[in-house]
């Protein structure tokens, strides 16, 4: 286990209201950590890393992950938060990181927001 996957099971997993998530380098686009059997894609990572660039448009046309479509419940240059009947997902940015959750019916949607809102904090403060 890398570094990075033991801040996801510490900060993420182990808070059991993240079903699945993943850190991705923003430059060079590539995932560096990620839950058990959650695999994200290269256009997968471009397109969470696109929907960034027009927050408004997210938000009205909200994003489409995994076969489903998301309705974008909060747009803005560093996180976006989305839902799909019971279940959600999160993508919040730092200076060279982009964090992805996703939780399922079941678990609180707010608990995996701040667990990730929280981890992204860590990484701003240390300069990721």
């Amino acid at each position: 286990m890398n570094q990075f996957q033991n801040i996801l099971h510490d900060a993420l997993i182990s808070t059991d209201h993240v079903q699945q998530c993943a850190i991705i380098k923003r430059k060079g686009i590539s995932v560096s950590a990620s839950s058990t059997g959650f695999h994200l894609y290269p256009d997968q990572v471009q397109m969470l890393l696109d929907v960034f660039k027009n927050p408004p448009q997210t938000r009205e046309e909200g994003i489409f992950f995994e076969d489903r479509q998301y309705k974008c419940v909060r747009a803005d240059k560093d996180s976006i938060y989305a839902k799909c009947n019971e279940n959600g997902l999160i993508l919040v940015r730092t200076v060279g990181l982009l964090l992805v959750a996703t939780y399922a019916e079941n678990m609180y949607p707010s608990v995996c927001v701040e667990a990730v809102e929280k981890l992204a904090e860590y990484f701003k403060e240390k300069g990721k």
